[in-house]
């Protein structure tokens, strides 16, 4: 009973939360998204020289072709997140933003590391769930037209595509030891991912791993207390951009909902 009662407060003080920021929550949340798009396009422009030495040295593809493919990231990456934020034309900006991450993925060998690559599908966990919202905001020009609610529709399948391929991010946070603060970590981590996933109270779920990332993001990418001149520097300036942009996504669900594909949506019909 005590716990049920706890849920219900839970519950109450994410209902609470939404209906204060429902408002702005929404672009919040597609600010966190593009922000390591952001980060990333900034930093073509002032490591211009490094970044195409890096991949003319790795592919032996030239400096012209190496100058191309920072031009093509800078571009494309500056102009996607302006599109996305001016909510202009989002479809074809998630569609560019997608091919940057495959770009990147191959272009530095990102695929053969478990990690990086489980945050790179996160994050395209996350444009998922911006295609998603696009859809619905254009649908609802019709709102008078009688919906069958297919939970097959293209939103519900983005939205679940999107939920599941966010939690990968908290893979990578796991820790395989045995401290007790690990094993509850890792317990309690294992138990909201499961639910964000499944879509069963998601809205508490994703609010709470948000909140929990935030922590973690301070805590752990505290990029700004590093000298700029050590490689750590920009290794946790990456990772603080890229969990901002899972928590976007993370946001995204609050705001929207898990989706026709979900317990929560069952629930109604039983």
């Amino acid at each position: 009973m005590a716990h049920g009662d706890l849920m219900s407060q839970a519950e109450d003080v994410a209902d609470q939360f939404l209906r204060v920021t429902k408002h702005y929550l929404p672009h919040m949340a597609r600010l966190c998204l593009v922000s390591t798009f952001l980060e990333d396009g900034v930093r073509m422009w002032f490591q211009w020289g490094e970044q195409s030495e890096y991949i003319d040295a790795t592919w032996s593809c030239g400096r012209f072709l190496a100058n191309i493919f920072v031009l093509l990231n800078l571009l494309v990456q500056l102009g996607g997140c302006l599109l996305v934020l001016s909510r202009n034309f989002v479809q074809y900006a998630c569609f560019a933003l997608f091919g940057i991450i495959t770009l990147q993925t191959v272009a530095y060998s990102i695929l053969w590391d478990p990690k990086f690559l489980m945050r790179n599908l996160a994050l395209g966990g996350g444009l998922l769930l911006l295609l998603a919202e696009c859809r619905g905001e254009a649908r609802s020009v019709f709102a008078g037209v009688p919906s069958l609610g297919d939970q097959s529709s293209p939103k519900n399948l983005l939205q679940l595509g999107g939920r599941v391929l966010l939690v990968l991010m908290f893979m990578t946070l796991l820790h395989f030891d045995l401290s007790l603060i690990s094993v509850l970590q890792n317990l309690v981590g294992t138990a909201l991912i499961v639910l964000v996933a499944v879509g069963f109270k998601t809205k508490l779920a994703a609010l709470t791993l948000s909140v929990w990332l935030l922590c973690i993001n301070f805590t752990f990418n505290a990029f700004w207390s590093i000298p700029s001149y050590k490689p750590m520097h920009d290794f946790l300036k990456y990772d603080f951009f890229q969990t901002t942009s899972v928590i976007g996504g993370l946001l995204l669900v609050v705001a929207m909902g898990p989706g026709g594909v979900s317990m929560d949506e069952k629930k109604k019909e039983w």
